[in-house]
């Protein structure tokens, strides 16, 4: 009764958890599949709780009020700016489990081998869920159970310390640039190759002790491996990490033999994937270059930039408004700090209501995290017909009476495709300077998160709007006639 429930459940809550990764493909649809996500997550933790080796109601209970308090204040106070840093901190929580869960797997096959050497058939029969399982495991089982321990903890290992530093990167806590020890890559493949050493030792009955020095290669690797990323690349990191999570919890499903954590990490794994992929394909680089990291470094010497930033006023950027027919807003990570979504969303009704044809270009990697400016958009009610990507919208701009830059650097930098030696060479950006009219909402003259200059800013047809973008957004909404 209690497997059949609960196999029961764990169908149902699968299919919730892919209507919800399907929903959240649109924005219109988003919102329901959260909910498909909730339920699905709420159905799973109480058939866990009411399924076979259920117990210790009372420490169950004590986590699960604890974990949702905890969420519920995380959740209050986390401000949209900060979920890229949410979320790399969830990533960094799913590898930590997967690492405790295997050494309590490796405990139990530790204990349960020692009772069969014992011939301790009264104590075996006493076991009670996971451990029950192991004991009636073939030793073939077990040799099986030992590899998914392994490759369960490394992934989760792995996934902790580098989810540690992007959140570091992202908060501001761990420098941006692309850091590596003296080695690089050698030191990464060395812990590598020990790692793979110690799975043989281990598989061979070893001993623990290279479980625990596998995982301490393994945090090493995660922690080496992203602070080599610059920060440039954060947005392809976090759906990477996002993506190491969902393995380490397929791994550690196959050890539990949890059908749910398997189909789930599954999905959350290849999702992931595929998403550094995209990000990956909109940024022009190779997905094993952003792992080996170090973009911003130069292929070549960098274009020398002719010109000079002209500042213009609110007046200034009103009146050009006022004349345009279109207008194109591209919205970067300065609207998130600024918190101008808002505003943004205030003067495109403005504009609207007066005829005017408005619309939001959005790059795959705008922000820190994949579809961060969608989110902040939605979030302000802004239509969702006339948010746009940037294959959708890239040819319009050559008629285009203005476009708005909107903290925004390397998406919209034409450096891109004008400067071989730039580090950003060959990526695709919105082709933002091809409009008559460019103005860039900025706090002040500096680069980007990158540190990469922008010839942009150097175009005749481009005004520097300088400020906060919300305070400059709220200026220009009254003027709008």
């Amino acid at each position: 009764m209690e497997y059949g429930f609960s196999t029961a459940a764990y169908v149902v809550a699968a299919v919730l958890f892919i209507l919800s990764l399907g929903g959240l493909s649109g924005q219109e649809s988003a919102k329901r599949a959260v909910w498909y996500g909730i339920t699905g997550m709420g159905l799973a933790v109480f058939a866990t709780l009411m399924g076979p080796g259920q117990g210790n109601w009372a420490l169950s209970v004590a986590l699960v009020l604890a974990g949702g308090a905890i969420g519920w204040v995380v959740a209050q106070r986390v401000q949209m700016t900060e979920m890229p840093q949410l979320v790399a901190a969830m990533h960094s929580l799913v590898g930590l489990a997967a690492v405790f869960i295997g050494f309590n797997a490796e405990i139990e096959m530790v204990r349960i081998a020692a009772l069969h050497a014992a011939g301790d058939a009264a104590g075996i029969e006493a076991l009670k869920g996971f451990a029950q399982k192991v004991a009636h495991k073939t030793p073939a089982e077990i040799n099986i159970l030992k590899i998914e321990v392994f490759l369960g903890v490394f992934i989760g290992a792995v996934t902790f310390t580098g989810s540690v530093i992007a959140f570091g990167k992202l908060a501001g806590k761990v420098t941006s640039k692309a850091v590596k020890l003296p080695g690089g890559h050698l030191l990464n493949a060395a812990a590598a190759a020990g790692s793979l050493a110690l799975l043989v030792m281990y598989f061979n009955g070893a001993g623990s002790w290279t479980l625990i020095g596998m995982t301490l290669l393994a945090f090493f690797i995660g922690y080496h491996l992203i602070m080599g990323i610059g920060g440039a690349d954060m947005p392809v990191v976090v759906s990477m990490l996002n993506s190491y999570s969902g393995w380490a919890a397929a791994a550690i499903g196959f050890s539990l033999s949890n059908d749910l954590l398997i189909v789930v990490g599954a999905l959350v794994g290849s999702s992931g994937a595929i998403l550094s992929y995209i990000m990956c394909k909109a940024m022009n680089r190779s997905f094993v270059s952003v792992i080996l990291g170090g973009f911003g470094n130069t292929t070549g010497p960098a274009m020398e930039i002719a010109g000079e930033q002209i500042a213009i006023d609110a007046d200034g950027v009103a009146a050009a408004l006022n004349d345009a027919d279109s207008v194109i807003i591209i919205p970067g990570y300065g609207m998130a700090v600024a918190q101008a979504q808002q505003s943004v969303s205030e003067l495109t009704r403005k504009l609207r209501a007066r005829g005017k044809n408005v619309r939001f270009a959005i790059h795959p990697v705008a922000g820190r995290l994949p579809g961060h400016m969608n989110v902040l958009l939605a979030e302000a009610k802004v239509p969702y017909d006339i948010v746009l990507e940037m294959d959708e919208i890239n040819e319009d701009f050559p008629e285009t009476d203005v476009a708005i830059v909107i903290g925004s650097n390397d998406i919209v930098n034409p450096a891109a495709q004008e400067d071989p030696g730039s580090p950003i060479a060959g990526m695709p950006v919105l082709e933002c300077w091809k409009a008559k009219q460019v103005f860039v909402s900025k706090r002040g003259q500096g680069t980007g998160y990158s540190g990469i200059e922008n010839p942009l800013f150097y175009k005749e047809n481009t005004r520097m709007f300088y400020g906060d973008a919300k305070k400059s957004i709220d200026q220009l909404i009254p003027m709008i006639e």
